[in-house]
């Protein structure tokens, strides 16, 4: 895809489910084929780096299978990679080549290590350097410093520390912890410089002390690895959430008004880019945390403070700040981001660059960037919206972490073009996907039973270019498909796993089940049974909930049903109640029972029809769980004198009032 528009943005609430660390997830790969004996990797990311990973590890001899989604069994080698001449490609992922690098150079082998252009661009001398140091033969075939590289058996002497700088990448040390216990030797690293980006060591020890390697610590200057260890399989290992990815959706609750909660991580997360939440709680926030879950909510008065912050502990995700900073109430300063310039781009030249698209003022240093925007009407879910110049979209440098905030500018009430949307692949292939789960505008559309609210719908849906959910059929889908499967009605928790599975579309008017046209196929009396039945099964309503939900995504949703705007959507931008009286309703579905054959003569029907409506009725406003409402800030379209093309123009004047940017 060239770009993605994102049209304006009013409101982010909802919950994501983080994809698996990037950091967490290629260093236990690596740690689980240097180790003795099986590992099972479970939540594994899936994305581009982690897959050069696995590539690489498979051309070094290490077997890996897939053993179900996200989750692999890694037959260790325990520390020696059983292919000793290999070409390893490595793309632009600097959390695989810097690790493995290390491990090659003490394995014995002669290996070739390259990557995209970029990556021959990103240093690597300082990891050369202390691997020198100790008698690793690693050749430069390209521009000293960088890779490409050659790398030759060693002669390994441990005699003197190895000294080595801090202050470009915390990688280099991680990968020298990673690799030394394959010496079986005491192994001493020296800092020479400040250690940057001192979580993800933290993330390194963590993770090396699972896998049976203790490391003894003098502050952040010395490391000792003590003789006689080596790596063992801990057996089953999950990989957390991915906290630099959490950032994006915890500062679109902050901007956005919230609640916008992500699972994945919390209080008991090894990953320092949690503490992203405690940023936002400095521009005022409303922050929650649970073990496992963090909340972000927009400040309860006002708009985003400024800040001026050190955020050398929490380089990618700050790169989100810089796009909340558009949102703030005055000058922001990040500082003490120089590992910026080494990233997949000169993350530093390209967020100034981009920032300033959006109006903003932008100052920059070597290792700080400062960002104001000047005062401007209320617009959106803030107090200061940037302005996006005409025809202008954001360029991204083949960076994911690009892409990802700049999206969050759209929830200025701005439309963004993400040019190259694709690079988010690298760590977060569905990243707009998740994010049009929480931001997408939604207009909910409830009623009784034959209101005409499944036509309106659909033609609102098609007037917006927006998807379509018809909610009651989902729930006969999910009873056509048990049927077919052969599952009992009253088997719970198998007819809940067909709701949460369901492959199911709306293609306009039709209703697509597995590839299948079943637009009739749900209407029969059978599956009409079926589906109230099952309505009644909590683990079915929970899981078509979470079903439902899934259907909106960019550009935006038109959801019919009776608890859309009450259950399913209660922060919908729209909510309509579409209503009709009873004899006009019960007169409707007279006509549509003529219009598929019935004689026009057993007018006597239309009476058990309009009794049949107000049974319906009642029971649907009397049942426990979501009973039909109007609720208090729907707006009521009664479609009793109106034609279908008089009821959608009633519905589109709500959009467009509380939609304005669709006008």
């Amino acid at each position: 895809m060239e770009f993605i528009q994102l049209q304006p943005l009013s409101r982010a609430a909802g919950t994501v489910k983080l994809p698996g660390s990037k950091s967490i997830s290629n260093r236990m790969l690596l740690l689980a084929a240097l180790a003795a004996g099986d590992t099972e990797i479970r939540d594994l990311l899936d994305s581009d780096d982690t897959r050069v990973m696995l590539a690489a590890l498979a051309k070094v001899g290490v077997r890996v299978t897939a053993i179900g989604q996200n989750a692999y069994r890694v037959t260790g080698c325990a520390g020696v990679f059983p292919d000793k001449d290999a070409d390893l490609f490595m793309g632009n992922a600097g959390t695989a080549i810097r690790p493995l690098t290390a491990a090659l150079g003490l394995s014995g082998g002669h290996y070739r290590v390259s990557g995209v252009p970029r990556m021959h661009e990103r240093p690597i001398g300082d990891l050369v350097d202390g691997l020198r140091q100790i008698g690793c033969d690693v050749r430069y075939t390209g521009n000293a410093g960088y890779p490409p590289l050659e790398i030759f058996p060693a002669r390994v002497n441990l005699a003197a520390p190895i000294r080595v700088r801090g202050d470009v990448s915390s990688q280099f040390l991680t990968a020298l912890l990673m690799a030394l216990p394959l010496t079986g030797k005491t192994a001493v690293i020296e800092m020479t410089t400040e250690l940057i980006s001192k979580p993800y060591i933290e993330i390194t020890l963590n993770l090396m002390a699972r896998f049976g390697v203790t490391v003894e610590r003098e502050g952040w200057q010395r490391f000792t690895i003590p003789a006689g260890q080596g790596y063992r399989s801990p057996g089953v290992v999950h990989v957390e959430g991915d906290a630099s990815s959490a950032s994006y959706f915890l500062a679109a609750g902050a901007i956005g008004g919230g609640p916008v909660r992500v699972e994945g991580v919390g209080r008991q997360s090894i990953q320092g880019d949690v503490k992203f939440a405690n940023a936002l709680e400095t521009m005022g926030a409303r922050i929650s945390w649970g073990d496992n879950w963090i909340e972000a909510r927009a400040p309860a008065h006002g708009q985003l403070k400024a800040f001026d912050l050190d955020l050398n502990h929490i380089p990618d995700a700050a790169m989100t700040l810089a796009v909340a900073a558009l949102f703030a109430d005055g000058k922001c300063t990040l500082r003490n981001i120089a590992s910026w310039r080494v990233k997949e781009t000169d993350r530093i030249v390209a967020m100034a660059t981009e920032l300033r698209k959006l109006g903003a003022t932008v100052e920059e240093g070597d290792d700080w960037i400062a960002v104001s925007m000047p005062p401007s009407e209320p617009a959106g879910a803030v107090s200061r919206a940037p302005t996006l110049q005409a025809n202008v979209g954001i360029d991204t440098y083949d960076d994911h972490r690009v892409a990802m905030c700049f999206a969050l500018a759209a929830l200025g009430g701005v439309p963004v073009r993400i040019n190259d949307p694709g690079c988010v692949a690298k760590t977060f292939p569905h990243y707009f996907d998740a994010l049009g789960a929480i931001a997408a505008p939604v207009v909910a559309i409830d009623g009784p039973s034959a209101s005409g609210k499944g036509t309106v719908a659909q033609r609102v849906a098609a007037a917006l270019g927006f998807h379509f959910l018809d909610s009651g059929a989902l729930y006969r889908l999910t009873a056509l498909a048990t049927l077919r499967d052969q599952i009992s009605l009253d088997d719970e928790a198998a007819v809940a796993a067909v709701a949460a599975n369901l492959p199911a579309e709306f293609a306009g008017e039709k209703i697509i089940l597995s590839g299948e046209d079943v637009t009739e196929a749900i209407r029969t009396e059978e599956v009409g049974i079926g589906a109230s039945k099952i309505a009644v099964l909590p683990a079915v309503r929970s899981a078509l909930l979470e079903r439902q939900r899934a259907y909106r995504r960019f550009p935006g949703l038109v959801a019919d049903g009776r608890d859309m705007g009450s259950v399913i959507f209660p922060e919908a931008e729209v909510k309509v109640f579409l209503t009709a009286s009873a004899e006009a309703r019960a007169e409707r579905r007279y006509k549509q029972l003529i219009d598929k054959g019935m004689p026009d003569n057993m007018r006597p029907l239309l009476q058990d029809i309009l009794q049949e409506l107000r049974v319906r009725d009642a029971r649907d406003a009397a049942r426990s769980v979501a009973p039909l409402r109007r609720c208090d800030d729907a707006d009521l379209v009664d479609t009793t004198e109106l034609n279908i093309d008089e009821a959608v123009a009633a519905v589109m004047e709500s959009v467009r009032r509380r939609l304005p940017f669709f006008n």
